[in-house]
């Protein structure tokens, strides 16, 4: 894995990055795995150190049984992160990994205030807020047609035997735990600021629904509009980058 490192029983891809450096933790959509964050730690550096959540049923983890409870997800998530008000985190997460990346935030403030310095989101409204799904009860061909509205992935891998059969339940899976999540409105918030972003053409969520992450923090909140697709960080990843940068300066003092 070359510069990458597993820690925590493999919960967390690390990228070392300089002693004492601000750590970013980002957290993957559904159906992905850490690889989808490849290419930030050197978009980073030497800003942060960048730790990657790895969920199982995927990558290495791929014969691990998979997770479908929320809670049971961000608790590991939240027991393998080097917490400490010493060295505050600075979160990220994309669609399915927003609401994730929320959940790991309000267990880092509740266990060790002044550990979080930012929680940044994308392409979901907040979860007491998100539009109601049920895609993961289509069936496989609906299923698929869900994913590629998205346009994450070519249509040909999309088409192939061999995705339906090893990548198509661990999409189900993520879904089913993303739908069933249906929270009411906070009534603890996070003392962290909220950053959250969107693409202007993302089928699964509006830029004025981003701001309902404004209705989960007390501190400061701010919202970004970019030009794309339901995965427009491919084409934008200088400007997310610079964006977190802002949260993670602080951290670094």
């Amino acid at each position: 894995m070359a510069a990458e490192t597993m820690t925590s029983r493999g919960w967390i891809r690390r990228h070392p990055g300089r002693p004492g450096a601000p750590l970013l933790v980002c957290f993957p959509h559904a159906g992905g795995g850490a690889s989808s964050y490849q290419g930030w730690a050197a978009a980073l550096k030497p800003e942060a150190e960048v730790l990657v959540a790895q969920y199982p049923g995927r990558e290495e983890r791929f014969n691990e049984p998979l997770v479908d409870d929320m809670g049971v997800l961000a608790d590991a998530i939240f027991e393998a992160l080097p917490v400490s008000a010493d060295r505050p985190l600075v979160l990220f997460g994309h669609s399915m990994g927003s609401a994730v990346a929320y959940e790991v935030a309000r267990r880092i403030e509740r266990a060790c205030p002044g550990a979080l310095a930012g929680l940044c989101v994308s392409g979901r409204p907040a979860p007491h807020a998100a539009r109601r799904s049920l895609a993961h009860t289509l069936p496989d061909d609906e299923l698929i047609a869900e994913v590629k509205a998205l346009a994450g992935t070519s249509d040909d891998i999309l088409d192939s035997d061999e995705f339906q059969q090893l990548f198509l339940p661990v999409i189900r899976n993520d879904y089913r735990l993303i739908e069933t999540l249906r929270p009411a409105p906070p009534t603890v918030l996070l003392d962290a600021p909220v950053s959250a972003f969107c693409g202007t053409e993302d089928p699964h969520v509006v830029p004025a629904e981003m701001e309902s992450w404004r209705e989960v923090t007390r501190g400061a909140f701010d919202s970004t509009a970019l030009s794309g697709g339901h995965f427009y960080l491919t084409d934008h990843l200088a400007e997310i980058v610079a964006a977190v940068a802002r949260h993670l300066r602080p951290a670094a003092r």
